[in-house]
């Protein structure tokens, strides 16, 4: 199509392309089809999923292979409605994702209610912006949302298109692209007391969050903390960035108070903390002000200015990080660190609170899988009991080797992330780790995975409870009140929507199913049953 023809819609999709995009996920409605028509002349390939919800954690799955925006494509009134969950998580969970919902013209709406309503005022507060498409600035209106959806900290951002908008040609214009942002570092007195902070430190600590994966310094995190010998801990989403299989790493932190009780003495022993990148919101009450400035050496390197006022520093660097990290090193002699070995003592305590050896429950499922599946397996979980155990058992050997809604914790999102991970790196195992109730949510992206040919592992945790639930209301001497349900057969259900399904009920039978899945030419799902009170003391 010549330029001088192009429609706006096309013009959108042209710098999605450029931007990376390469798959869109949605459920269209007929204010969408110039959109979807656009994408794929462009090179984008449109996915329907049976729910948007579900279709904007495809597209999140997808983005965690590619590194592009996420796309979710969603026609007017409650197609666009909803999205909104996933669009929350998105920007609490700092997933750049580019909106694109269908609207009536500007006069149409003047006289025409039928499912219209604004949808930007829906948007506007869980994005980081919301733009309306005009003809003449779709190429300015598409550089912005791809740019802010990207810059740090990076997020969802909404794009409303009317119909009439869509199909109007774009006037040919020159293209607008905002120059990419230089490295901004650390220098002068505060960059010197760093320094000196890192010279003096024998209990130095690194606590490295979710910033670090947009900023990509994987290697260069490793040798700062290999350089100085300073153990590290992550939190759920920066789970990998450094093997957790390194001898320095202390595991995943802020979502189980087992795992809390043995990392916040460490936190208080420590005379010096390097924030990397962590971005607090992942992070429940018990570190909520974990360190205290006034007596030990804080230094906070984030991609945004504190406002969340969750922690403080005594230096608090907005920077890029690996230069900051650099920069630091720089003529820095290592020392040996933590003489009296309390890091070792709180791995051991670590390894004790999460044992693998147990006969049958929850964490014998996750050890038996973890084993069972080679290193390079892509994994993602539902929010639930299972997370808590399975954040600190499974070993990530790599960046976003495990997924999962760590900030929102929204439950449904572990099946359709893994359809994403799945038909983003179709030659690598994935597996999805979802409780029951979760899986029930989503049960009809079972069909999704198998129209799109994905041979993705479902693990179902089945205890027919809302089981992390029950378990507080049970410790608040509470009568056991909406949270048990039936037990279904989920393995049928996997067999009626075009895959395979297994019921499981020891290792043995696990073992097997998880080999025969890997060899599977279709998805597979494994339903695993368990006591409901499996998880007691293990959280």
């Amino acid at each position: 199509m010549p330029d001088q023809t192009l429609r706006a819609a096309d013009v959108l999709a042209q710098r999605l392309y450029e931007a990376g995009c390469r798959h869109a996920f949605g459920m269209p409605g007929g204010e969408v089809l110039t959109l979807v028509d656009a994408l794929e002349r462009a090179g984008i390939a449109f996915h329907l999923a049976k729910h948007e919800n579900a279709a904007g954690f495809m597209a999140e799955g997808v983005h965690h292979r590619d590194h592009a925006p996420a796309l979710l494509v969603a026609t007017l009134g409650p197609g666009a409605m909803n999205g909104v969950n996933v669009v929350a998580n998105a920007l609490q969970d700092r997933v750049p994702m580019i909106v694109l919902t269908g609207c009536v013209d500007a006069d149409e709406a003047l006289t025409y209610t039928h499912q219209v309503l604004d949808h930007q005022a829906v948007f506007r507060p869980i994005t980081k912006a919301s733009f309306r498409l005009t003809s003449g600035g779709a190429d300015t209106i598409a550089d912005k949302a791809v740019t802010i959806a990207t810059d740090p900290r990076p997020g969802p951002v909404h794009v409303d298109v009317p119909i009439n908008v869509a199909d109007a040609p774009a006037p040919s214009a020159p293209r607008r692209r905002r120059a990419a942002i230089g490295k901004v570092v650390p220098q002068g007195a505060d960059l010197a007391l760093a320094k000196a902070w890192l010279t003096q430190a024998e209990r130095p600590l690194v606590v490295i969050g979710l910033d670090v994966l947009s900023a990509d310094i994987g290697p260069v995190l490793r040798a700062f903390v290999e350089h100085f010998a300073i153990p590290f801990v992550t939190t759920y989403k920066a789970k990998g960035v450094v093997d957790e299989d390194h001898p320095l790493c202390l595991g995943a932190a802020g979502l189980s108070p087992l795992a809390d009780r043995q990392l916040l003495p460490l936190v208080e022993r420590a005379d010096l903390i390097l924030a990397i990148g962590y971005d607090p919101i992942e992070m429940r009450p018990g570190w909520r002000e974990a360190w205290d400035p006034l007596r030990q050496n804080v230094i906070d390197i984030a991609a945004e200015a504190n406002s969340h006022y969750m922690h403080q520093a005594g230096l608090h660097f907005v920077a890029d990080i690996g230069a900051t990290l650099e920069a630091l090193a720089q003529n820095v002699k290592a020392q040996a660190t933590w003489p009296r070995g309390e890091p070792a003592a709180a791995k051991a305590g670590l390894a004790q609170a999460f044992p693998v050896d147990e006969p049958w429950g929850p964490a014998a499922i996750i050890a038996e899988t973890r084993a069972v599946l080679p290193a390079e397996t892509l994994a993602t979980a539902d929010s639930g009991a299972h997370r808590i155990l399975l954040s600190q058992m499974w070993s990530c050997h790599e960046a976003r080797g495990l997924i999962q809604s760590s900030a929102l914790c929204t439950m449904g999102c572990a099946v359709p992330m893994a359809i994403g991970l799945k038909l983003s790196e179709p030659a690598r195992p994935v597996v999805s780790f979802s409780g029951d109730a979760g899986l029930l949510m989503v049960a009809g992206e079972l069909a999704t995975a198998a129209e799109l040919g994905t041979a993705a592992i479902f693990v179902v945790f089945v205890d027919a409870s809302l089981a992390l639930i029950e378990l507080k209301q049970r410790q608040r001497q509470m009568p056991n009140l909406g949270v048990d349900f039936a037990r279904h057969d989920f393995a049928a259900m996997g067999q009626a929507f075009g895959g395979n399904g297994v019921t499981v009920r020891n290792r043995g039978e696990l073992r097997a199913a998880l080999q025969h899945a890997m060899d599977a030419d279709r998805f597979t799902v494994i339903a695993a049953q368990i006591d409901p009170a499996a998880y007691d003391g293990r959280l």
